[in-house]
C-alpha cells in the first residue's frame, strides 16, 4: 500500500498526463474496491451517492462534516487508489471553517477535495464574488500547509442553481485560481463552447461533470479537444445502480416477475473484483 504522500504525488502528476484524468465516483467501501478491481486511476467521494445510501435528500445540507469524512475515510482504507472527497461547502460559511475541513480531509487519508461556492440557503443560493474567493483563499493556504500536495479543487456552482452565467462563472473561477486553487469546475456547463471557452479562459486543469445528461454525448477524447483535464461523473454511478434496482423493484411488485435477475452478475463474479486492502 503507498503512503498518503505517495498517493498525494501520483494524484497530482495524474492531472498532467497526455490524457484527461478520469475521476470515478464511489458512494461507500464496495463500489471503491469494485472500481479499483476495474482499473480506475483515481477516486472521489460523492455528496449525492452518500446522501441517498444514508436515507436523505441530496442538496439538502443534509450531511455533516463528520459523516462525510467517516464516509470518506471508509474508502481510503478501502483501495490503494488517490482518493478526493466532494466535500460540499466546506460544511461551514466562514473562511475558517473551510480551512478546517480541508486539514480534516486530510487527517482522513484524502489526498484532494472540492469546496462548492453554493452557501446551501435556496433564498441565496451562491456566495458573494468576495466571500467566496475569501473562503477558496483559506482553503487553499490550508492545503498548502500540508506536508504533500493537496489537489484543492474550486467549484462555481451557477449553473446548478439556475444561473447559467459563463461571464460570471469564468470571473469566479479566474480568481479562485488566482487565490491558489490546483483545479478549477464548474458542474452544469454542458455546452461545447462554453467548455472550450472556460477551459482557455484559465491555466490550472478544468474538471467537467460527464455524469449529467447533458453532458453524457461527449468522449473522452472529445472533452480533451476541449481543453478539458479531469472528468468526474458525480452521483451518476449511484444513480445508475439505483435506477437498476427501481426497475427491479417495479418489475416484482408491479409486474410478479423477476427477469431481472437473469442480467445481474453473480455474488462470485462480484466477490472476485472485492479486493480487501
Amino acid at each position: 500500500m503507498p503512503n498518503q504522500a505517495e498517493k498525494a504525488s501520483v494524484f497530482q502528476s495524474l492531472h498532467n498526463g497526455p490524457d484527461p484524468l478520469i475521476v470515478a465516483n464511489p458512494w461507500d467501501a464496495g463500489t471503491a474496491s469494485i472500481l479499483t478491481a476495474l482499473g480506475f486511476q483515481a477516486l472521489s467521494t460523492t455528496s449525492g451517492g452518500l446522501a441517498i445510501t444514508l436515507g436523505r435528500r441530496d442538496g439538502t445540507a443534509s450531511i455533516t462534516r463528520d459523516e462525510a469524512l467517516a464516509n470518506a475515510k471508509s474508502i481510503v482504507d478501502a483501495t490503494h487508489l488517490p482518493v478526493a472527497a466532494d466535500l460540499e461547502n466546506g460544511y461551514g460559511h466562514s473562511p475558517e471553517a473551510v480551512a478546517e475541513t480541508i486539514r480534516l480531509a486530510a487527517e482522513a487519508g484524502l489526498v484532494g477535495g472540492s469546496i462548492e461556492d453554493a452557501t446551501g440557503d435556496p433564498a441565496g443560493p451562491i456566495y458573494s464574488f468576495e466571500h467566496a474567493v475569501a473562503r477558496v483563499a483559506a482553503a487553499a493556504e490550508a492545503a498548502r500547509a500540508l506536508p504533500f500536495p493537496f489537489m484543492f479543487v474550486a467549484r462555481a456552482e451557477n449553473y446548478l442553481h439556475g444561473n447559467p452565467d459563463l461571464d460570471d462563472t469564468i470571473r469566479r473561477l479566474q480568481a479562485f485560481e488566482k487565490a491558489g486553487a490546483e483545479v478549477l469546475y464548474a458542474p452544469g456547463i454542458t455546452r461545447a463552447e462554453d467548455i472550450r471557452t472556460l477551459c482557455a479562459s484559465v491555466k490550472k486543469p478544468v474538471n467537467v461533470l460527464a455524469g449529467l445528461k447533458g453532458a453524457a454525448q461527449f468522449s473522452v477524447a472529445e472533452l480533451a479537444a476541449l481543453g478539458v483535464r479531469r472528468i468526474s461523473v458525480g452521483s451518476a454511478l449511484s444513480r445508475a445502480a439505483l435506477t437498476a434496482f427501481i426497475s427491479a423493484s417495479r418489475e416484482i411488485k408491479e409486474k410478479g416477475a423477476f427477469t431481472f435477475a437473469a442480467e445481474t452478475f453473480s455474488l462470485s463474479e462480484i466477490n472476485d473484483l472485492i479486493v480487501k486492502y
